[in-house]
């Protein structure tokens, strides 16, 4: 396979003064001083790794709302790259700053309700706040990731029955608990959203992680997930520089944990799934 689509690096700018950090909920990520990547050494290690395109997550522990680096940075490479960035869709002005946003090269969204720095808080995707801004990603056809863990998923699925035009991606596939094996019953509410098209997955190192976890095994989980969600709604992201290791390591280990699916389904996670997602990234 020649032809690899990344749908969840980061970057973080080397001169503060340019791009100063302001994490969201007031805690920077440890991962974003320990191993800062500016868009340089992204685009060298996606040349080691054979990674061709990528959808760069903008790091809302580092930048909060401020999405300046990551769409700058992403415009120095427009035939490799793009800008997925977050604003704060409950804001009275989110549509102008959407706009704006997308007016500067922003091709994606993300809502981050928790993670490394801040437990999940579901209530922002519950707001009625947020729904014209939801209204405008359908008008301009533009994908939303969410982070977010089990406790949000109702909310993830309500929001994609009430704007079912607008793709919805589950970063880390969500985060369900499957170190009980197959059938993976605790992950249950996960699979339950299988009847829903248009919420899509990220398998990223974490799930990687977990696939070997307990009773789990990736020979009897990743076929399950082609089996409920089908892989055209999965799609591989590395999490570089987030997770440990270098994106080659990070790749190869996706490579290994997902060789029982077939050559297919394995296309569609590495790159099809992607472009479908993000048509920029298609070429």
């Amino acid at each position: 396979m020649s032809r690899f689509i990344d749908i969840h690096p980061h970057v973080i700018s080397d001169d503060e003064s340019r791009y100063p950090p302001a994490p969201l909920f007031g805690k920077r990520s440890d991962w974003s001083q320990e191993r800062p990547c500016v868009v340089e050494t992204l685009i060298a290690a996606m040349d080691e790794a054979g990674v061709a395109r990528a959808a760069v997550v903008h790091s809302s522990t580092t930048y909060g709302f401020d999405n300046a680096y990551v769409v700058d940075a992403c415009n120095r490479y427009p035939d490799r790259l793009i800008a997925v960035g977050s604003v704060d869709v409950r804001a009275p002005d989110a549509v102008e700053t959407i706009r704006a946003w997308t007016d500067r090269g922003l091709k994606g969204l993300r809502i981050f309700t928790g993670g490394s720095t801040k437990d999940f808080d579901p209530t922002e995707l519950e707001d009625e706040a947020a729904y014209p801004a939801w209204e405008l990603l359908g008008e301009l056809g533009l994908t939303m990731c969410i982070q977010t863990g089990p406790v949000g998923l109702p909310q993830v699925r309500s929001l994609a029955e009430r704007f079912p035009n607008v793709p919805i991606i589950l970063d880390h596939l969500g985060r369900p608990d499957v170190t009980d094996g197959p059938p993976y019953a605790k992950a249950q509410s996960l699979f339950d959203l299988a009847d829903v098209p248009s919420i899509y997955f990220k398998l990223t190192p974490r799930i990687m992680d977990d696939s070997v976890s307990g009773a789990a095994t990736p020979d009897t989980l990743f076929p399950k997930l082609v089996e409920v969600f089908g892989a055209d709604r999965l799609a591989w992201g590395s999490n570089f520089p987030t997770s440990p290791g270098t994106l080659s390591e990070i790749l190869a280990t996706a490579q290994d944990r997902l060789s029982s699916l077939s050559a297919g389904d394995r296309v569609r996670v590495f790159g099809g799934t992607a472009a479908t997602l993000y048509p920029a990234l298609a070429g």
